[in-house]
């Protein structure tokens, strides 16, 4: 059963002061145990109210209401989710939250979450647990991952330049494992490659001649939400390519091209029109 401890707000919270060094790292410890033990989810501080606001719904009609709030003592400030055995469990978790917090004042209110076996079956259940379902099923990331024949190292230099992103691995075959069943000549290619672009990635490695195949059948495609910007990431990544539709406004989009860069790796680049003009509203 889970459960969420609610670290109610108070003055020092609403006003927005952050907490001291040696409160987080208590607080670091504090998660560690619950992660520890196997029983955190989750857990996270809020902004002051301030920074928030409520909607009230009078007659159906939502009233925003911007914060804050003058009831300090209803608020809640953060919380963290642990999942447990009993009520007993998760108090006695509760029992040990640090001592640093609100200089010991503190106050927790301990709740139990719903689970879907609580309530009666029935249509709305069912819709619930299809949802669950479905949310079980997504995958923690997708992202393209690309075929080099020697050049995954220079390609996604390039990128990272070209995207502003940054690279997060760059491991060689020498560097694993399995160094020594790789050609002397190859121990310098990239078995594995990741580049963070934003919220996006992109993955890559280096493939032996009797496994690699020139890229085919699919494009990388990115979108822009501004017409110069689309047109500066295409003129870097065609720099050394070849283009297969130059980049122009369409019926669909303020600019849209084509093109395989100079490491033969398909590329789409895309700036939608706005759902005003007929765009793509996606």
């Amino acid at each position: 059963m889970q459960f969420i401890i609610q670290r109610m707000a108070d003055p020092a919270t609403e006003a927005g002061e952050l907490p001291t060094d040696e409160l987080l790292t208590a607080m670091a410890e504090y998660n560690r145990a619950l992660a520890d033990a196997g029983v955190f989810v989750d857990g996270m501080g809020l902004k002051p109210s301030s920074a928030g606001a409520r909607v009230h719904f009078a007659d159906g009609v939502p009233v925003v209401t911007d914060g804050p709030f003058a009831e300090t003592r209803e608020l809640v400030a953060g919380f963290t989710v642990i999942e447990t055995d009993s009520r007993e469990e998760a108090l006695a978790w509760a029992r040990r939250w640090p001592a640093l917090d609100g200089d010991g004042q503190v106050k927790l209110e301990l709740r139990q979450v719903f689970e879907l076996e609580d309530f009666q079956s029935g249509p709305g259940v069912d819709a619930h647990a299809a949802l669950g379902e479905r949310l079980r099923r997504q995958p923690t990331e997708i992202s393209p991952r690309l075929a080099f024949s020697g050049d995954c190292r220079e390609a996604f230099e390039y990128y990272a330049d070209a995207l502003g992103g940054h690279i997060e691995a760059m491991v060689t075959h020498g560097e694993t494992p399995a160094a020594d069943n790789v050609p002397r000549d190859w121990q310098d290619r990239i078995i594995h490659a990741r580049l963070r672009v934003g919220r996006w990635i992109l993955q890559g490695g280096d493939m032996t001649a009797e496994c690699y195949q020139r890229p085919r059948g699919f494009s990388v495609q990115i979108d822009m939400d501004d017409p110069a910007r689309a047109e500066d990431a295409f003129g870097r990544l065609a720099d050394g390519g070849e283009i297969t539709m130059p980049i122009a406004e369409t019926f669909w989009a303020r600019r849209f091209g084509m093109l395989v860069d100079r490491f033969g790796i398909p590329w789409i680049i895309n700036c939608n029109k706005p759902e005003t003009e007929g765009g793509d509203p996606a």
